[in-house]
């Protein structure tokens, strides 16, 4: 049951993002094979390649009111940013909570993109969280307690993806699960995109 001011516009859960193309996610997904057959590899929920992402700003329940400036601001924020290299590159984990994989490339455009994506969401009057700096990952699995992730980090390590050229800004909904179904995962919808450099 939602706690939101019956008189407000109805939300949804919003996050801005770079999207990885097929090539990238294929060559992930079989780098990703091996790990699977680790010990305590059962233990974790992987997430599918359907929704592998970089997060840029997470704006969280965004009211239907405030969404037009919201995408306004975005549309700036891609215009002004050229495309850039990318790469999935390496792995980390974030204590025993999370697995993740890296980046490599352009990360001085991607993290300014970040931050505009950040800013966007501040000057359409959403309220963000301190700005820190941006750690750009793509979450690969998460634990139900506290893991032992680091022999996956490090199985992954060494991991090179190939090289492609971010060209969009892309707004995406976070659907979380309604049906109560054990093991279900929110889904992810598009909502638009915006080539980078206009």
């Amino acid at each position: 049951m939602s706690s939101r001011d019956p008189g407000r516009p109805p939300a949804q859960r919003l996050f801005a993002a770079v999207l990885p193309p097929a090539g990238a996610v294929a060559g992930l997904r079989t780098a990703l094979a091996p790990l699977r057959t680790l010990p305590g590899a059962r233990d974790l929920r992987w997430t599918g390649p359907e929704v592998w992402h970089f997060t840029l700003a997470f704006y969280g329940e965004v009211p239907e009111d405030v969404r037009p400036e919201l995408e306004t601001r975005l549309e700036r924020a891609a215009h002004r940013t050229g495309p850039f290299p990318l790469r999935v590159h390496g792995a980390g984990h974030f204590g025993g909570r999370a697995l993740w994989a890296g980046a490599a490339g352009g990360l001085d455009t991607l993290r300014l993109l970040a931050a505009r994506a950040d800013a966007a969401a501040r000057r359409a009057g959403l309220p963000m969280e301190e700005h820190r700096r941006h750690t750009p990952h793509l979450t690969l699995a998460r634990s139900r307690g506290e893991a032992d992730l680091r022999p996956f980090a490090a199985a992954l390590a060494g991991f090179e993806g190939e090289r492609w050229e971010a060209g969009e800004l892309t707004l995406v909904r976070s659907c979380l699960p309604v049906s109560g179904v054990p093991g279900e995962r929110p889904r992810y919808e598009v909502v638009r995109a915006w080539p980078l450099g206009g």
